[in-house]
Order: structure tokens, then C-alpha cells, then sequence
């Protein structure tokens, strides 16, 4: 049964919704906090070298204090900041869908927990990038596309 709740994209938004609004809060309380993510989902620009990235566990930890925390930037989608990675501090704009977020740590403590963010199929790089494709498109795009779909209208179309 959890697994038909967790699996749920309806219930991946909720958890979405509700991540937006801890974090949110966070910031209006001007409060450090750190999150732990599920590496598929999370984007770096530039990409992290590959003898740094190779070394992130499945669920990285990003501790969002001091100028990682000054560069967040949150909206009903995703999580971003930039920060530094291994010795040699390589910079990277780090971008997390909420979804993927999988804890809210305050003080070492957990404060929230995704369990969306466990879901494997969330994960899968061809429907990370329809799902940002879906998203960037207005309804009448999306509506024209599906019924370009249909053979049957070619006729209609031309």
C-alpha cells in the first residue's frame, strides 16, 4: 500500500507543495538548514569533474549556510544555490527539483522527510526532461501537441 501512495504523482506534488512552503519558512526565519537530495535528480552548471562527482553518495548531503545560503534562489519547482566541491573547491550552480529532496536537517536534526525522493521512477533521465519540457510549455502548446499525436488529424491540420 505505501508503495501505491509513494508512486502517486499526485502525492510527489504534494510533497513538492510542502517542501516549497519548510523552506520557504526557513528563509523567512533566515534560518541555515541542510538538505539531503537523491543525486539523479540534482543538476550542476558547470557539471562537477568526474573525480569529485564520483565520490557523491546516492543521497548527498548540501549544507545551505553562509554563501551557499545567500545564493538560494526557491521557487514552486526546484531549489537553487551555488556552492563548492571537493579540495579544490570547484564552483557549480547546483539545481534540485523539491521532489528529489529526500530530508530537511536543521540544527542535526531532521525536520522534514520526502519519502518521494526514494521513488526510482522520479529518477529515469528521459522523464526528468519531458517533465521539464511539460513545464516550460502553456496548455495550448501541450493540447496542440497531443493532438498532433493522433494520426487521424494530420487531415485537420493541413
Amino acid at each position: 500500500m505505501i508503495l501505491k501512495v509513494v508512486e502517486d504523482n499526485n502525492y510527489m506534488r504534494l510533497m513538492s507543495s510542502q517542501i516549497f512552503e519548510v523552506i520557504e519558512y526557513l528563509i523567512d526565519k533566515d534560518q541555515e538548514f541542510t538538505i539531503t537530495a537523491n543525486i539523479k535528480g540534482v543538476g550542476f552548471n558547470p557539471n562537477i569533474p568526474e573525480p569529485i562527482s564520483k565520490n557523491f553518495p546516492p543521497f548527498t548531503v548540501f549544507a545551505l549556510a553562509n554563501y551557499t545560503y545567500e545564493s538560494l534562489e526557491l521557487n514552486e519547482d526546484e531549489i537553487t544555490f551555488e556552492a563548492g566541491f571537493g579540495s579544490e573547491n570547484f564552483g557549480s550552480v547546483v539545481t534540485i527539483p523539491l521532489y528529489a529532496i529526500f530530508q530537511i536537517i536543521v540544527d542535526e536534526s531532521i525536520l522534514f522527510l520526502n519519502p518521494t525522493a526514494t521513488v526510482e521512477k522520479y529518477f529515469i533521465k528521459k522523464d526528468i526532461k519531458k517533465r521539464k519540457i511539460d513545464k516550460n510549455l502553456d496548455q495550448e502548446t501541450r493540447s496542440m501537441n497531443a493532438f498532433k499525436l493522433n494520426k487521424e488529424n494530420e487531415d485537420l491540420l493541413n
